[in-house]
């Protein structure tokens, strides 16, 4: 069966009748009697919750979603030979700018979106102190195993070159393992009377290649299949990793982009806390210690160096984007407290 005669039943559903039909993996472009469309077939056990929060950020004005269309029977998603489809218009999404400016209007277009969608939720203050007291005992165990390794290391007459790469990169690991820490414990002090949390409906998957331009130029997100309620966070923390998962380089265009979604959805004090203590904390580099450390038997040297070189690497880009955004935090604060100081010798003048 070729591509047309299989998407032809589940067109139908949408009055559609297909003329040609393009693979791009899990998406096909189809060309019908009425136009351009995009089909996705996703797992059946996706299921199509993920309308529910499209159609959520609809009614509270946001629209720069690539819809989903309905069949003629109000469906949103067909099932078919064990597959879920949903159909989409198909955007011409044409490079009109470098990867940075298309990252900042991703950033901008996703903050719209979180603010959109923003809510204080209640919150349970023993949740919070549970989750913090099991992050701090999970960092704490992280902390003593590295200790561990080190020593191990460093006593042996002739360690494997991983472990002399080790040696070299431990007070690196160690020094953002605690920088972590101390942000998490901040957060904490912070938050712990507090009784309500911010909430976003989170895309999920953030990336460009689900950031879509139309034929006018405007950019519109795509692929909400593992969109949810969650803290903003969940999609800004993943696409800030992938963007340092690179050579060693000082990523000033990952803190410019941070800061144009701040400029659109601030973080409060205590978010920000939070926020660069996850991104600062090195659970990759630590992993890799730890599977080799657990690894029995024969090991690849060269590749576990190798890993936990790139890891490094990582380690590395993020500590210069939590170093800079620290920096212009304090400078923010000490502007506002300049500025307050001023209003108060003001004041006390008239």
């Amino acid at each position: 069966m070729n591509e047309l005669q299989e998407v032809a039943p589940i067109i139908k559903n949408y009055s559609l009748e297909p003329k040609f039909v393009e693979g791009f993996g899990k998406v096909q472009k189809v060309y019908t009697d009425k136009g351009v469309f995009a089909l996705k077939k996703i797992s059946p056990y996706h299921g199509t919750d993920f309308i529910r929060h499209i159609q959520y950020l609809y009614q509270k004005g946001y629209n720069r979603i690539v819809p989903v269309y309905p069949t003629m029977d109000g469906r949103y998603a067909i099932l078919h030979n064990q597959a879920l489809y949903y159909l989409m218009p198909w955007l011409p999404n044409e490079e009109r700018e470098n990867r940075s400016e298309r990252h900042q209007k991703l950033f901008r277009e996703l903050a719209r979106m979180h603010t959109i969608s923003s809510r204080e939720i209640p919150i349970d203050q023993e949740e919070r102190t549970e989750h913090y007291e099991k992050t701090l005992e999970q960092w704490e165990k992280e902390e003593e195993f590295l200790e561990g390794f080190m020593e191990q290391c460093e006593e042996k007459i002739y360690p494997s070159p991983f472990e002399m790469a080790f040696i070299l990169y431990f007070n690196d690991i160690n020094q953002a393992l605690r920088f972590s820490k101390n942000k998490l414990k901040e957060w904490y002090e912070k938050t712990k009377e507090e009784e309500k949390a911010r909430t976003v409906v989170v895309h999920g998957k953030v990336s460009t290649e689900h950031f879509l331009y139309d034929d006018r130029g405007y950019g519109y997100l795509a692929n909400f299949e593992k969109a949810r309620e969650s803290s903003p966070f969940h999609d800004l923390l993943p696409i800030l990793s992938r963007s340092l998962k690179t050579y060693p380089k000082q990523c000033e265009e990952c803190v410019d982009w941070l800061y144009t979604y701040l400029k659109y959805a601030p973080f409060k004090e205590a978010e920000m806390l939070l926020f660069t203590s996850y991104l600062a904390h090195p659970a990759p580099i630590i992993k890799a210690a730890e599977k080799y450390y657990h690894t029995e038997g024969n090991k690849s040297e060269r590749k576990n160096l190798q890993h936990l070189q790139k890891q490094y690497w990582l380690l590395k880009n993020t500590e210069y984007v939590v170093m800079r955004i620290d920096e212009i935090e304090k400078q923010k604060q000490q502007a506002k407290e300049q500025a307050a100081q001023a209003e108060a010798q003001k004041g006390a003048q008239d």
